[in-house]
């Protein structure tokens, strides 16, 4: 017997029943042969880990635009933060640790320079629009490793299409991951609008901070334990009333006070009219772009709108604004 198939029977034995075992996925797109070592989400899982889009997460922006400080979230440490809540969920209701984890870690592959504001814009002027979660997909299917994608398991795909807010999972796994991602951006921006002056801890809205606690740790603690204790031996994901109203309004209470408006969000006119302008200028000059993403409106007949919108989804943020200013802003000459 092998190791993975010893790891699978270990999962039949003691995951839940309502898990998503390894040996029963719906598979690969294209078929491959199986690991003699590892069950099938813990290779999607590892695929992740070591793409290029995985590491460029790391220069690109959660909240706040090019912060000055080293302790303030990016695209990358948000995945983590995510990928951490999740798998202690996954793990103490006895679900698939492998499969939400590579969800986790794939979730936001396809998101653009300078966060959610990079999104706004690339959906108003791509003639299909942009929505980052239809993008990881993607970016997994598609863009990585030269067009030849990640053929990765159609659940893990599942969970990264459906972590949005409007997304419905197929897996329990993919449920802990839409929840996680929303548990960690609200507990983590808070942290950073602090540290940032933005705001105090007095200053969160005391009807929801008394049901959540009164600190970033017992907030955290309080919203991963109602979601175990809810959702123990049940076929779903769930949080109990009170918690779940107390995160949707502080949820709210953030857009307010720092999604929309607040001195992180300052800068993000001119980050828009950057990446509006990239746009602008590789939809007229196509072939500049670079060959991996000629290829595939050559070989795979892809609309140039498409492969451009790629092409700026994928930048970091240090990355197109050295590519605004090598296009757009004059060099001191040299005799």
């Amino acid at each position: 017997m092998s190791a993975r198939e010893m790891l699978e029977e270990l999962e039949t034995k003691y995951l839940s029943p309502y898990a998503a075992l390894s040996q029963d996925t719906q598979g690969r797109d294209r078929p491959e042969p199986l690991c003699d070592m590892r069950p099938e989400y813990q290779r999607d899982r590892d695929r992740i880990l070591h793409c290029k889009s995985f590491r460029r997460l790391k220069h690109k922006t959660q909240v706040f635009l090019a912060p000055e400080g080293d302790h303030y979230r990016t695209r990358l440490t948000h995945t983590l933060e995510v990928s951490q809540i999740a798998r202690t969920i996954a793990k103490t209701l006895r679900l698939n640790e492998s499969l939400t984890e590579a969800i986790a870690l794939g979730h936001d592959l396809g998101h653009t320079p300078f966060g959610h504001s990079g999104e706004y814009v690339l959906n108003q002027i791509c003639e299909d629009g942009f929505v980052h979660a239809v993008q990881s997909v993607r970016v997994v299917e598609v863009l990585e490793k030269d067009g030849q994608g990640l053929n990765l398991t159609k659940e893990v795909r599942d969970g990264i299409l459906n972590h949005r807010t409007s997304g419905r999972p197929s897996t329990l796994e993919g449920c802990i991951v839409r929840l996680s991602d929303k548990i960690a951006y609200i507990n983590h921006d808070i942290d950073d609008a602090i540290r940032a002056r933005i705001f105090t801890e007095a200053d969160l809205p005391r009807e929801y901070t008394e049901v959540l606690g009164f600190s970033v740790r017992d907030r955290l603690n309080n919203m991963i334990h109602d979601v175990i204790a809810q959702s123990m031996d049940k076929p779903a994901i769930l949080m109990s009333p009170d918690v779940e109203k107390a995160m949707k309004g502080l949820r709210i209470w953030m857009f307010e006070n720092v999604y929309s408006g607040s001195v992180a969000k300052s800068e993000e006119k001119k980050a828009q009219q950057l990446i509006e302008t990239l746009y602008r200028y590789y939809i007229d000059r196509a072939d500049e772009l670079p060959d991996e993403y000629q290829r595939l409106m050559s070989e795979r007949g892809e609309k140039k709108s498409r492969v451009v919108c790629d092409y700026i989804a994928g930048m970091s943020d240090s990355y197109a604004i050295d590519r605004f200013e090598e296009l757009f802003v004059p060099k001191a000459w040299k005799a």
